[in-house]
């Protein structure tokens, strides 16, 4: 054997050794490392805890989950809103309220100059004097047949006329309440016969003027309006919902009024889409009256509905990012277990979370950075 072939087969042989030492070495050492988030969990001393700069707090049970914001607008229910309209045409010589002035029903609102009411009075005057005459008529014809003086028909002919006569009377009676003069008023025209055309618009409910349609000085027709007066104790809201987020909202969810307290409970939703931005719309009643918004203002909203399974409200700070999925870090005795959760819904700097936790659970609301770089190995409990 030469010398060049002994020494390669030397060198061969303890390469050989080397390799077999180099893999036995490695193989050791995956034998003795485990992967620190294997076991979703992070031992950390308590004196440690500062120096990661971890805090903790308790978990916050909650009740309701977010669901999306929508954009509404603040209207006033359409059978609590009124318009006061003239019955007849004339002209305006005073009005009693402005805009945003608080009415009481029956108040005088509008004061009108209207030569047709003069006539209606006349003519209910004319009426209810043939109706007094009539009467007469009919008074007497009774008693004479009582009597046997008169036959049956001259009495049916007597009888129909003072039908008649009634019946025009009330029509023009309820012409004059159309034209809005009160019961008193009547019985006054009656009573004295003194004709007057000044004519009082008066308030139909106790609410809040919302608009006014007319100026003093002005000649206005038959029915044209002159106020609008509204109820304001109860307030909608007209919410639009993008239609392919109206299956998950059902009738009594909660609506929240960003920026305030003031809640809504969805009392409708709508069976059209609006053709012109693919939104439904939804109705929500406001709970008691408030002053804080107002009818006709535009609001954003935060629609919530009531949860069956546990939830909780925590700070996005104690939310961890890993691989797609969140975990929260609860305290435990050896330190913290890395707890998997879902996050429902988000609301300002708080996040809605489910998933296996308890109220009584102290959780890192603060410091999850540093616990998830423990966990998975890139950090130390130094």
């Amino acid at each position: 054997m030469s010398t060049k072939f002994k020494h390669d087969c030397q060198s061969f042989t303890g390469l050989a050794v080397i390799t077999r030492t180099s893999l036995l070495l490695i193989a050791l050492s995956f034998s003795f490392y485990t992967p620190a988030h294997a076991e979703n969990n992070v031992k950390i001393s308590a004196q440690n805890l500062g120096n990661l700069g971890v805090m903790l707090g308790k978990l916050q049970a909650a009740t309701q989950v977010p669901l999306l914001t929508a954009p509404a607008k603040v209207v006033v229910p359409p059978e609590q809103e009124y318009v006061v309209s003239a019955s007849q045409a004339g002209l305006i010589t005073k009005l009693n309220a402005a805009i945003g002035d608080n009415v009481k029903k029956g108040e005088v609102l509008v004061e009108l100059n209207s030569p047709d009411l003069l006539s209606m009075q006349r003519l209910y005057l004319k009426a209810l004097s043939e109706l007094q005459l009539g009467s007469v008529f009919y008074q007497r014809d009774k008693k004479m047949l009582q009597e046997g003086v008169i036959a049956d028909r001259r009495w049916q002919e007597t009888q129909a006329q003072y039908n008649a006569f009634v019946s025009e009377a009330d029509e023009h009676k309820q012409l004059l309440q159309s034209a809005g003069m009160t019961t008193g008023d009547i019985a006054q025209l009656a009573k004295t016969h003194r004709l007057s055309s000044q004519h009082s618009l008066r308030a139909p409910i106790t609410g809040v003027v919302m608009e006014r349609m007319a100026v003093a000085g002005e000649r206005i027709d038959s029915l044209a309006p002159i106020y609008r007066v509204a109820n304001l104790n109860e307030l909608w809201l007209e919410i639009n919902i993008p239609q392919e987020r109206v299956g998950s909202l059902k009738v009594g969810d909660t609506v929240q009024i960003e920026n305030t307290d003031i809640s809504a409970k969805i009392s409708l939703l709508g069976q059209s889409v609006n053709a012109e931005n693919q939104t439904v719309l939804a109705r929500a009643i406001i709970q008691g009256k408030q002053s804080t918004i107002r009818a006709g203002q535009r609001i954003n909203t935060q629609i919530v509905q009531d949860s069956d399974t546990p939830i909780f409200h925590v700070p996005n700070t104690a939310i961890a990012q890993n691989e797609g999925k969140s975990y929260v870090f609860v305290r435990n005795k050896e330190g913290f277990a890395v707890t998997p959760i879902v996050v429902i819904g988000k609301q300002g700097e708080e996040s809605i979370i489910s998933g296996e936790l308890s109220a009584d659970n102290d959780i890192a609301i603060q410091g999850a950075g540093a616990l998830k770089a423990n966990w998975l190995g890139l950090g130390s409990e130094e």
